[in-house]
């Protein structure tokens, strides 16, 4: 993949055109919190109608595929397994490629423990036996876990410290939130002195290419729409992505004067439905109603 240089202002509205595939957030983008997001369901009915691609990615991973599609039916979207990429998936899939027979010691909950056992990895709580200590989303994290990274890491001087993503904070209704993964990575960092080696949600392209890989589309083919730039928008533009904000979830437009032109979207929408007009172009009823009226349309294009 390559960097491209960002647009050095985001076109507001959408896309004219439909992309052969979607790569979406999940909270903020399709719903927040327990919370379907006007618009989602239609979007998604609509992408699926048109016969294109799509994808879910969450830097959550506190749940794995099967809970997320559990979640989504519980809101009216169907979704398949296959289409929820997560952080739970990217690193078992991480270590699998990178680090086959390395001994990890999993700060997190139970999906990523399950991932992982059920992926062959080997886990300890064993400083001495710890190649690889991860940080992740742990809702009960203490005292005793930091003292096992400490000594992993510190004290028998051997242990990496990775984590499955970056995010300061999750982000709840109504301004609220809770701490993320870089508040563990940030507790281990602070008492070992050494420095988080590898991430593998967004931003990371590991991530995307993960994307790519499973829908079996070149990156310029999709478009990724979510709701936070130094994360969803930043991994798309660093990829060579198309992107579109929604402010729906984390950002405003007064934020993106705060950030860096890398996390620049190609598109600002400020709810997911402002992406139908293009998608119901491509419907195969609308298409036939331009040809029989002898219009010309590259709605079924993909530049």
């Amino acid at each position: 993949m390559r960097s491209v240089e960002p647009t050095r202002i985001a076109t507001p509205g959408a896309p004219a055109r439909p992309f052969a595939g979607y790569l979406f957030d999940l909270d903020g983008t399709i719903y927040l919190g327990d919370q379907l997001l006007p618009g989602a369901r239609e979007v998604i009915d609509a992408i699926r109608v048109a016969g294109r691609k799509l994808l879910f990615l969450s830097n959550n991973p506190t749940r794995d595929a099967e809970q997320y599609v559990s979640k989504l039916g519980a809101m009216g979207i169907a979704v398949e397994a296959r289409e929820i990429l997560n952080t739970v998936t990217t690193m078992t899939d991480w270590l699998r490629r990178f680090h086959p027979g390395a001994t990890v010691f999993p700060i997190g909950e139970e999906p990523l423990k399950r991932a992982l056992v059920n992926g062959g990895i080997r886990i300890s709580e064993k400083p001495a036996e710890i190649d690889i200590v991860i940080a992740s989303y742990d809702r009960g994290f203490d005292y005793r876990k930091l003292q096992i990274a400490f000594d992993a890491i510190h004290v028998h001087k051997q242990a990496r410290l990775v984590t499955t993503n970056p995010d300061r904070f999750c982000p709840f209704p109504g301004g609220r939130g809770e701490p993320d993964a870089a508040a563990i990575v940030g507790a281990i960092e602070g008492c070992t002195g050494i420095r988080c080696e590898q991430n593998v949600g967004k931003p990371d392209p590991f991530m995307i290419e993960a994307a790519l890989a499973r829908l079996d589309l070149h990156v310029t083919e999709c478009l990724l729409v979510g709701d936070r730039l130094a994360t969803d928008i930043r991994m798309a533009n660093a990829a060579g992505m198309p992107s579109a904000l929604v402010l729906t979830g984390e950002t405003t437009m007064e934020m993106l004067s705060d950030h860096p032109e890398a996390d620049y979207p190609t598109w600002i929408l400020h709810r997911i439905d402002e992406l139908l007009p293009s998608l119901q172009r491509d419907r195969p009823d609308v298409r036939e109603a331009d040809h029989r009226g002898g219009k010309e349309t590259d709605a079924g294009t993909i530049r």
